[in-house]
């Protein structure tokens, strides 16, 4: 099986570059292994594959900042919207490279000249090779925010031992719930702890929220404002119908479309443009008070777009994806609204559903009216979101947990 997953990956090798490169060619060589060799040794790599893992990493990172200083913390990420946000927050305070192609000669250049003391991977993130050169060089591997949803289940299954095995090259597993935990114990990962989900410690952004503040004043502070947050294929002209069917009732209403993948701002907004409605792009910033839609046209500004709505939809859950982190429209205290597809974030659906801090739709034509609902009743609203903040922020603690853990390593 190895052997299997070594030659297709080769095979593979020129296709991948050529999507992951596309925007930032100047970088491919990193795929290889091929960085530069830190002062000193990190103390600690840690690799978030996206800008999702590396928003949901950002308090561990802040962390082991502050605990062994600036330099001797390694960021990897797989995509380019990942590492443009490491860089943006971080700078030169981390040492930050592309992960190499999980293949033996690529990975070794890396581990030579990085020599981490330690390593952590985010999430769901499993590299056979990558795992497996850790413990050949007993680097301490830790897991964490690790979680299994029922389609990584299924599929790990399916590989069987191959899979068991990669897991053993761990050295400990910091599950986000005890749900996922029993199926990490269930593959036998050693050490499996649950130690709850990091996103929960993700701090409010505060010149992100300003911002939002400010874009809100210009599409005006009296009318209601509701965004459609990471968004896939469907659900933009979903959302778009929906804000039709809500504008005959809430005439002065706006809605901040907000897709998911920068390759999809271009086909949205088409989308917009044959919808009639007044529009904007925020990368123009001509949007005003008679702005109708807006495009969230940008990386990285999530949290702006969210402070400046009312009501929060999160995509990715009418389209079968799994959902997106609905924990950053809670931190800001606006009542939720996802799809039944919340597969990858079954803890957290969870959580704001008991608190009564979410509603989740059985389909697209559901939206329109729940919307109505909660915009027509501020107050009502309002109390939804602050359940929603309140939920998440009893959940808090985990960085301290798993920095506790990862300093015995």
């Amino acid at each position: 099986m190895r052997w299997l997953y070594g030659v297709g990956l080769c095979l593979l090798l020129p296709l991948l570059l050529v999507v992951l490169h596309r925007s930032d060619p100047s970088r491919w060589l990193q795929r290889f292994g091929q960085v530069a060799r830190p002062s000193r040794p990190p103390e600690v790599w840690i690799h978030a594959a996206s800008m999702g893992e590396v928003q949901a990493a950002s308090p561990l990172i802040d962390a082991c900042l502050g605990r062994w200083g600036a330099g001797r913390v390694a960021v990897t990420t797989m995509t380019a919207t990942g590492s443009a946000l490491v860089q943006r927050r971080w700078g030169d305070r981390l040492v930050h490279a592309y992960l190499p192609f999980d293949l033996p000669f690529c990975l070794r250049p890396l581990l030579d000249r990085w020599q981490p003391r330690r390593c952590v991977v985010m999430e769901s993130e499993l590299w056979p090779n990558l795992f497996r050169a850790l413990h050949r060089r007993q680097v301490p591997l830790l897991l964490a925010n690790a979680r299994m949803s029922p389609r990584s289940l299924r599929r790990y299954r399916r590989l069987g031992s191959w899979f068991g095995r990669t897991l053993q090259c761990v050295t400990g597993v910091a599950a986000q719930s005890e749900h996922d935990a029993h199926h990490y114990r269930e593959f036998g990962a050693p050490q499996v702890r649950m130690l709850g989900n990091l996103k929960f410690d993700c701090p409010l952004p505060p010149e992100a929220v300003a911002a939002g503040q400010a874009w809100r004043r210009r599409l005006g502070t009296d009318r209601p404002v509701w965004i459609a947050a990471s968004t896939h294929r469907d659900e933009d002209g979903w959302a778009l119908q929906a804000h039709r069917t809500l504008l005959e009732t809430q005439p002065d209403a706006a809605l901040i479309l907000v897709p998911r993948h920068p390759q999809r701002f271009g086909p949205a907004w088409e989308q917009i443009r044959t919808s009639g409605l007044r529009r904007a792009r925020r990368s123009n910033g001509d949007f005003d008070g008679q702005t109708q839609v807006l495009l969230g046209d940008s990386m990285g500004e999530m949290w702006a777009y969210l402070a400046a709505a009312d009501v929060a939809f999160v995509g990715g859950s009418l389209a079968p994806v799994g959902g997106h982190n609905v924990l950053e429209p809670a931190a800001l205290a606006r009542p939720v609204l996802f799809g039944p597809c919340m597969h990858n974030f079954l803890p957290a659906r969870a959580l704001l559903m008991e608190a009564e801090a979410a509603i989740e739709l059985q389909g697209p034509k559901a939206l329109a009216p729940r919307l109505a609902e909660l915009l027509s009743d501020p107050t009502a609203a309002q109390a939804m979101g602050q359940r929603a903040r309140r939920a998440r922020e009893g959940h808090q603690g985990a960085t301290r947990r798993v920095m506790q853990w990862l300093e015995t390593l």
